[in-house]
């Protein structure tokens, strides 16, 4: 995985919850309070890029636009998620499509058996595939079905997937594991509201950019987006050189997503004033390396904005 990436990190993603009954640290209970609770779930890496899975609560440190908060609810579990797959299938994904259609199928094999999984596809329009399901059988089936043509609207794609997921999820987790091999030269959506709206739903995206053939300047803007939008939910991005790294990727996609800790913190401001927090997470081992969403807006989730590629 070092070839696609350098240097492993932790995977951080914030939801608001609201629950009843007495807090707890107990690893076996689920958490009940009256407050308003920022949820994290994250994934640690020691120096070398191996996991970190038996870490206690006092091992974790939380700050909210620098102040430190106190943590409510920890455990590490296997958590069940509702993760959309947002396939580029542009004209010049043709001869990548088998490759990547095995490797999105590793993915989900290597996941949880209770997760939820849909499939969304691009071009200049957006299409969904294949609706929410625990069929690896159907979605095999229906990734067969997909043909390559047009140009590339990425933006446009996650806008609709993050709004499906807030729509219709089923679990407390959610993710988009998007795929691409260029520009987005087609979308209306804009970066800046599309990170907003992905922050504000607490929807983590994972990225894998097959930039290898692009020019400089089409590559550059690509790798722009998937930055932006993987370093502000907290998520991952990887630029494989070559085509067949992308099924490692996806099967260590999948197990870091198993290898979460849940941590739920009492913001000490609980102000619903749509204001942007800044959020840091650290932990005190030695060398460990941490990497933590950006932020939320503490208000309710955001609505998506009217899009003119509408599935």
């Amino acid at each position: 995985m070092k070839s696609a990436k350098a240097g492993l990190a932790v995977v951080l993603f914030c939801g608001l919850a609201h629950t009843q009954e007495p807090a707890t640290l107990n690893s076996d209970t689920i958490f009940r309070s009256d407050a308003r609770l920022v949820e994290v779930h994250a994934t640690v890496f020691d120096s070398k890029g191996h996991l970190l899975t038996d870490l206690q609560a006092n091992a974790f440190r939380i700050y909210e636009n620098d102040v430190p908060q106190a943590i409510k609810f920890f455990r590490r579990e296997d958590a069940p998620v509702s993760l959309g797959l947002i396939i580029d299938n542009s004209a010049s994904m043709l001869l990548r499509r088998a490759q990547v259609n095995a490797a999105a199928l590793d993915l989900v094999r290597s996941s949880n058996k209770d997760d939820e999984v849909f499939v969304m596809t691009f071009n200049d329009k957006v299409q969904l595939v294949q609706d929410l399901t625990h069929s690896v059988g159907q979605l095999e089936k229906s990734l067969s079905s997909i043909d390559s043509t047009g140009a590339t609207a990425m933006r446009d794609a996650l806008l609709l997937g993050i709004d499906h997921l807030k729509r219709l999820a089923k679990t407390d987790k959610k993710v988009l594991l998007v795929v691409t091999d260029g520009e987005d030269n087609a979308s209306v959506e804009r970066l800046d509201h599309l990170v907003r709206f992905a922050q504000q739903n607490g929807v983590l995206i994972y990225g894998i950019g097959l930039l290898s053939g692009e020019g400089e300047k089409e590559a550059a803007l690509a790798k722009r987006d998937l930055d932006a939008l993987t370093q502000a939910t907290g998520g991952e991005v990887f630029y494989p050189k070559e085509l067949s790294e992308v099924d490692g990727i996806a099967e260590y996609v999948a197990h870091e997503l198993r290898s979460q800790y849940t941590i739920a913190y009492d913001p000490t401001d609980q102000s619903q004033d749509g204001k942007y927090r800044r959020i840091r997470v650290e932990v005190n081992v030695p060398g460990a390396k941490v990497l933590a969403r950006t932020g939320y807006y503490a208000g309710p989730a955001a609505d998506a904005a009217p899009s003119t590629n509408q599935l």
